[in-house]
């Protein structure tokens, strides 16, 4: 596998010094990379899914823009995305020998915005998309936190890139329980590459009895499938909202919590480490968790 990772920040700073109406255009040349990876989420325009999730505003200058992305460049967010990425890829590549892959991942890290609630509040500043062979998304502003994190949530996602290389998603037909499970895997992951705490908040945000009222709510509906009805299982009823879809009464990443509850039981009871569980189908991994599904 090789693994790129693109220098926006340069790219984003000849960005953000261009006139306002030339900016859309700048934005989709940064993220063109992306673009056959992402081909089935079919005609979507890259800048719209931006704005949407939670990217810096095109239509207007803000001097907090330029500032941010030199105390990233100081950070060596992008080399160390870079390093990290390798890393994780030796750790599944010789944990699971064989085992599919894109021939080149694409990493495009852009600046988000910190008036967000979404990418300030409930995820912390930072957050990435990987779950498309070849491409992996990541969007943050610059936080003590974030500066910190935001090379294990790089990892997390190349966790999911491998996983989906092997693992179909369909989207009419993914489940709660596939989609639980890659999170639960991807945090799992994450924890074995660098320690605990690496692992990102969403993992940790329920414990005692919310978790265990979050795991009966989840585990009962482990079969419901289609992608439009999935987002308030794992990410909670707030973001569900946020994307026009339905609440189920479910706390803020509730489905990352009871996936690395269900994953860690399947550890436990199968032997096997995250790494070597990246391709390993849902209902292997809910079953030696001891999650019933349907036939």
């Amino acid at each position: 596998m090789k693994i790129v990772v693109h220098d926006t920040a340069s790219a984003m700073l000849d960005l953000l010094q261009r006139p306002l109406d030339e900016r859309p255009d700048a934005l989709r040349e940064i993220l063109s990379p992306l673009r056959s990876a992402m081909s089935p989420m079919g005609d979507v325009d890259p800048v719209q899914m931006h704005q949407q999730g939670s990217g810096f505003r095109l239509d207007r200058d803000d001097p907090r823009y330029v500032p941010a992305l030199r105390r990233m460049q100081d950070a060596g967010v992008w080399e160390r995305i870079e390093e990290t990425l390798t890393t994780a890829w030796e750790r599944i590549g010789a944990a699971a020998p064989g085992i599919r892959h894109a021939d080149t991942v694409h990493v495009v890290l852009v600046l988000g915005n910190p008036d967000d609630e979404h990418l300030m509040g409930r995820s912390a500043g930072y957050f990435g998309m990987g779950g498309f062979p070849g491409a992996i998304h990541l969007t943050m502003w610059p936080t003590e936190h974030s500066l910190q994190k935001i090379v294990c949530g790089a990892a997390h996602e190349l966790h999911h890139n491998v996983r989906y290389a092997n693992v179909v998603w369909n989207p009419t037909a993914v489940t709660v329980g596939e989609y639980v499970v890659a999170e639960g895997l991807a945090e799992a992951f994450v924890r074995e590459l660098v320690g605990e705490q690496g692992m990102g908040h969403w993992s940790k945000a329920l414990t005692g009895a919310p978790l265990d009222r979050a795991y009966e709510k989840i585990t009962a509906d482990i079969d419901v499938a289609g992608m439009q009805n999935l987002t308030a299982y794992v990410l909670g009823d707030a973001t569900a909202q946020l994307m026009g879809q339905q609440p189920v009464g479910l706390p803020d990443f509730a489905g990352y919590a009871v996936g690395l509850r269900i994953v860690d039981a399947h550890l436990s009871a199968s032997g096997l480490s995250a790494a070597e569980s990246t391709a390993l189908p849902a209902r292997e991994i809910l079953g030696n968790a001891g999650v019933p599904t349907g036939a």
